[in-house]
């Protein structure tokens, strides 16, 4: 059993105006009588205001507030005290290295919470423990206790506030071994960075959000170095010396130090056959405390050696907080890691993969990595994306790889671009064959007729359309 950090105790929040005696009574009384099931909590949090779907977002102090946050884990006792964390953020890999950490752990004994965001086909994707999800009754309990703190405190949490703060409670009430905590939105103003970790972990950066969180990637640097704390080591994986040097900089304002992979941990890669014949990705990372020699990356992509040695140097970090690894247990529970979402086989015949590359950087791994390691004669794209993003440069990515690009949009998503509006961007940067389609499900189908039985359906551009496929075929199995 690994030894528990030693909490750190908040400061105090400022005092929150308080409402109207009327108003107050009749959001308790709201509340008392919607979360009674667990449809009725996930209706509850829908009608909460929502980052993640709105169009435009006032990044700033008073939009994202932590001191509700503080206030809020106060009036449930500080469940984000009671259990060892690592804290996460970047623009991508974030999961993928949220998974490989989790997997080494558990496969070494360790009971492991996961906090992530966003789900694709059920709310509770993003609680999970030892890869089961929080359970319904569960989360409904869970819920309605943290809002009747809110409504006690006078206060009007967001949604993300809402599940960080379910997440937290059900990782303390599990007594669990150790937590990862993935950002939502950024770092320095995100909802999670109310936390004292053990070691914090940057994943690759790269432009994202650029509405909310800066133009450029050394804004954005910023904004995710947000989560560094005073004395808690962080690692970065391997970033552009500019994005470097902002991250060592960040650091040491912080009165922390940020070890970043290829530079301060010895870290190599390579594409090929093993022992075994399989062809994969292999890395080395050497360590002041260890080696890892000739690793097996488990996901599939040159871009997950990077996220595999920040997850393995994760590991050797917290050897030094008393958690303990069996090297065998360690690589055999690392090959087994698996992720919904990302490069996911979700049908047969034809083939049809899942996967949800939000930003231009995201989409050129994901050509990539099909590239390497998934054998068709042409593959037709089924593409949506939220036009918040860089619309022009998925595009770009988008039109070196697919031989036919299929426009549609996630249901219910208000950030969601037209698909007229990304064919009409579309021609202006390739001449390739494109249709749009107004639903996911009409843009399956028109896809399913094009394509032969070699040819690949790779459903990409955003996370709900990701979400919206799984929850499509599934109703076409259920059926049959």
């Amino acid at each position: 059993m690994a030894t528990s950090k030693t909490t750190t105790k908040k400061k105090t929040a400022k005092p929150v105006a308080k409402k109207s005696a009327s108003k107050r009574t009749n959001t308790k009384t709201r509340a008392k009588t919607a979360i009674k099931t667990f449809s009725s909590a996930v209706s509850y949090l829908l009608e909460q205001t929502d980052f993640e779907r709105m169009r435009v977002v006032k990044y700033d102090e008073t939009t994202f507030k932590l001191d509700r946050m503080r206030t809020l884990l106060a009036a449930i006792g500080n469940p984000q005290d009671k259990v060892p964390l690592v804290h996460v953020a970047g623009t991508v890999g974030k999961g993928s290295t949220v998974a490989m950490l989790s997997s080494m752990l558990r496969g070494n004994g360790y009971t492991v919470g996961e906090y992530t965001s966003p789900h694709l086909t059920d709310i509770r994707e993003r609680i999970v423990v030892n890869s089961e999800m929080v359970d319904e009754e569960t989360f409904t309990v869970l819920l309605k206790e943290v809002v009747d703190a809110a409504n006690k405190e006078n206060l009007n949490p967001t949604f993300f506030e809402l599940i960080t703060a379910v997440a937290f409670k059900q990782f303390a009430d599990q007594a669990i071994d150790i937590a990862i905590i993935e950002t939502g939105l950024g770092g320095r103003l995100d909802s999670t960075n109310v936390i004292t970790p053990l070691v914090t972990l940057i994943t690759k950066i790269d432009l994202d959000h650029t509405n909310i969180l800066g133009s450029t990637v050394e804004e954005i640097a910023r904004e995710k170095a947000g989560i560094f704390k005073s004395s808690v080591p962080a690692i970065s994986a391997h970033q552009t010396p500019e994005i470097t040097e902002i991250l060592k900089a960040c650091a040491e304002e912080t009165k922390t130090e940020v070890r970043v992979i290829a530079n301060d941990i010895e870290f190599s890669a390579r594409f090929g056959g093993g022992a075994d014949g399989k062809q994969q990705t292999r890395i080395c990372v050497i360590t002041e405390e260890s080696q890892y020699m000739h690793i097996p990356v488990p996901l599939r992509g040159e871009h997950q050696a990077t996220n595999c040695a920040l997850a393995i140097s994760a590991v050797d970090q917290l050897k030094k907080f008393g958690f303990t690894f069996e090297d065998l247990a360690l690589y055999n529970s690392l090959a087994e890691t698996k992720i919904a979402g990302r490069m996911e086989v979700v049908w047969q015949r034809p083939q049809i993969i899942v996967d949800g590359a939000h930003n231009p950087i995201a989409l050129q791994t994901l050509i990539k990595s099909i590239g390497a390691h998934i054998p068709y004669d042409s593959m037709i794209c089924v593409f949506g994306c939220c036009q918040d993003k860089d619309v022009t440069g998925m595009l770009n990515k988008i039109a070196l790889g697919a031989d036919k690009i299929i426009f549609t949009k996630a249901k219910g998503n208000p950030r969601a671009a037209e698909p007229k509006q990304l064919q009409k961007q579309f021609a202006e940067i390739s001449g390739k064959m494109t249709q749009i389609a107004e639903t996911l499900p009409e843009a399956l189908e028109i896809a399913a007729q094009a394509a032969s039985r070699e040819d690949l359906i790779c459903v990409t551009g955003s996370f709900y359309l990701v979400g919206d496929t799984k929850k499509h075929l599934a109703k076409i199995v259920a059926k049959k």
